[in-house]
């Protein structure tokens, strides 16, 4: 029927016919007081013993005052030592307002916390920025989203400073001036235009069309850089082709915008198919962008077979050269460059050295000699797939007055790194994935057998009531379907979630087959 408050001992009902937006507070039934004192005097105690001078207090009188419990939950809340709980039930709304209520009483404003730090610029020297009003104002955009009737909507929080209607910010991560059109305060299903926010505010703002998620916005005369919001790498793609004829504008329009919301999205082009290629973070996030394409945008695509995004990788340190040399009947081509390739931690990206000595490559081409080891880079020797985890070092070289140009550097490094590469003893790595499931005790059996018939490992399996917690990790190449077989394994009972965690080797065997496929599929195209 209801819930007791134990602050305000007062009996709480939600009415049944009006989605929980109104609530009454009565008296605490009879039948109930006796249990309702038993948890208020555990309550009471508990938070006595947070307070050293109200402990003393509640020594002497048995009881604390209303404010005195809410005071000490807050101190308790900010400093992370108790956690509060409120009843309720989303699916009815009820509850939301003594839940905000609570958000309010409870945690920390922005005057709570300390200072917000940020750099001058990248690599910079470390600032700070206080909650005041005056102080200069910062915010984080940390959502991009289209609004068919508003346009571009730019949500943001303001870490410090005010914000109002028609001012200019810049956005110091991207280095240009914008113009904040209007400001909305978002509330649901509706909006509210509002003049002006504060520290600690989410608003959403019209007006920012260059800004994207986790750009730093921020007073024109004291630029700050606050930190940036690292999104992983995308490790599926599918391709995509519009269905109906004359759409292929409009899908392209689609396909930018929602790139322009979610940067774990990426739209790219296969230059040898000419067709569409889209990747995102696994099977369902890309069935949801191909389906809000459909509601959202009115395009319908067809959807190429999914394929995960393997990388390739060296292991081996290896040196060498090559001379690009060409003769031709005017202005011929020369250029000669010693690489060295060595493997870099996992995770660790691409990095580039120069070691020349005494000019031996002039200054100018070095820049030509790393384009031309990155263009090898993004079709990798072995397999076609990009090269990651790789440093090359370019260490000795020649020129020629006449003949040695840009062009001639890039070509040349670019045949030295392929040469290298497959002499480094290149190995083919694959996304691997967190995965947890939650099943019924019953199904334990059946749901660890699926995941180590997938290359899977199981780390850790867990109760949880009456439902088993398996996590491990499992390779995203073997996780297709994966939805549907633990459907069919549990009767339907069983959930699970899965999570991009890092790049393993793919066992030799099963290598061996994928580059054979990789090569068959180049040849054809």
């Amino acid at each position: 029927a209801g819930l007791i408050d134990l602050i305000s001992m007062k009996a709480v009902y939600y009415a049944d016919d009006n989605q929980g937006q109104t609530y009454r507070e009565e008296a605490i039934p009879p039948d109930k007081m006796e249990k309702a004192r038993t948890w208020r005097a555990n309550l009471v105690e508990k938070c006595a013993e947070q307070d050293d001078v109200l402990l003393e207090k509640f020594l002497d009188t048995g009881d604390l005052t209303e404010d005195e419990i809410l005071g000490i939950i807050r101190k308790a809340t900010i400093a992370r030592r108790v956690v509060p709980v409120y009843c309720g039930s989303a699916f009815k709304n009820k509850g939301v307002q003594r839940l905000l209520d609570g958000i309010v009483r409870f945690l920390p404003s922005p005057l709570d916390l300390p200072p917000v730090k940020g750099v001058r610029e990248i690599g910079g020297e470390e600032l700070t920025r206080s909650t005041a009003p005056d102080a200069p104002f910062s915010a984080l955009a940390f959502k991009i989203m289209s609004d068919k009737h508003m346009g571009k909507l730019t949500y943001m929080r303001i870490y410090s400073g005010a914000l109002h209607t028609g001012q200019t910010v810049v956005n110091s991560t991207q280095n240009n001036e914008q113009r904040v059109g209007r400001l909305m305060r978002m509330h649901a299903n509706r909006q509210e235009a509002i003049e002006e926010a504060r520290a600690g505010d989410i608003v959403a703002v019209i007006g920012l069309a260059k800004t994207r998620t986790g750009d730093t916005l921020c007073d024109p005369k004291q630029p700050i850089i606050l930190e940036t919001i690292e999104f992983p790498t995308p490790v599926m793609s599918i391709s995509v082709k519009p269905e109906g004829q004359g759409s292929g504008e409009k899908t392209i329009e689609a396909l930018h915008r929602l790139a322009e919301e979610d940067p774990t999205f990426i739209v790219g082009m296969d230059q040898e198919t000419n067709e569409t290629i889209i990747s995102g973070m696994g099977e369902l996030h890309l069935e949801i962008i191909v389906d809000r394409m459909r509601r959202e945008f009115g395009v319908t695509v067809a959807v190429g077979r999914p394929e995960v995004a393997f990388r390739e990788t060296v292991t081996a340190t290896v040196e060498g050269q090559y001379k690009h040399v060409k003769q031709t009947g005017g202005r011929g081509q020369y250029a000669h460059v010693v690489l060295r390739l060595e493997p870099m931690a996992a995770g660790g990206g691409f990095e580039f050295v120069n070691e020349v000595k005494g000019g031996r490559i002039p200054a100018e081409f070095i820049p030509s000699v790393e384009k031309g080891t990155i263009k090898a880079m993004e079709r990798g020797p072995f397999a076609g797939y990009p090269v990651v985890d790789v440093r090359v070092t370019v260490l000795d070289g020649s020129f020629h007055e006449v003949d040695s140009n840009d062009w001639a550097f890039q070509e040349a490094s670019r045949a030295c790194f392929k040469e290298l590469f497959l002499k480094a003893h290149p190995e083919l790595i694959e996304p691997v994935m967190s995965l947890e499931v939650i099943t019924p005790e019953d199904y334990t059996g059946p749901i660890a057998g699926s995941i180590c018939q997938r290359r899977g490992r199981i780390d850790a399996m867990d109760a949880q009531a009456a439902s088993r917690v398996i996590a491990g990790m499992v390779p995203l190449n073997e996780m297709f379907g994966y939805a549907n077989v633990i459907r069919t394994l549990t009767q339907g009972r069983a959930t699970y979630t899965m999570h991009f965690e890092h790049y393993e080797a793919v066992p030799f065997s099963l290598a061996e087959e994928i580059v054979r496929k990789r090569r068959e599929q180049n040849k054809i195209r």
